[in-house]
């Protein structure tokens, strides 16, 4: 039986591993698009700039761990700032 070179198997992993783990680009999709994505998959991390990136979540679901809620977020899309929504914890004002 014939061996395999180790870097030739190491770099068939690394490629493997590294084609599975792309995130979308929010820059590169419309609004819609994005807006489908998150919906079709209730959750979805996304880069939003050179070295951003957050997880967005659907408006309404159980994708946030309580106390958090989804707020509306601006991301960069295609077309223009989109509404999507990210998981915060919500900030009560209460008057004096």
């Amino acid at each position: 039986m014939k061996s395999m070179p180790i870097g030739l198997v190491a770099g068939t992993i690394l490629l493997a591993a590294g084609g599975a783990d792309a995130r979308s680009d929010t820059r590169a999709m419309t609004c819609a698009g994005t807006q489908a994505l998150i919906q079709s998959r209730h959750a979805a991390v996304l880069t939003t700039g050179p070295n951003t990136y957050d997880r967005f979540v659907r408006q309404y679901g159980n994708e946030c761990d309580w106390p958090e809620v989804p707020m509306p977020v601006a991301v960069p899309t295609r077309d223009g700032p989109c509404r999507v929504y990210r998981c915060e914890e919500p900030v009560f004002s209460f008057p004096n």
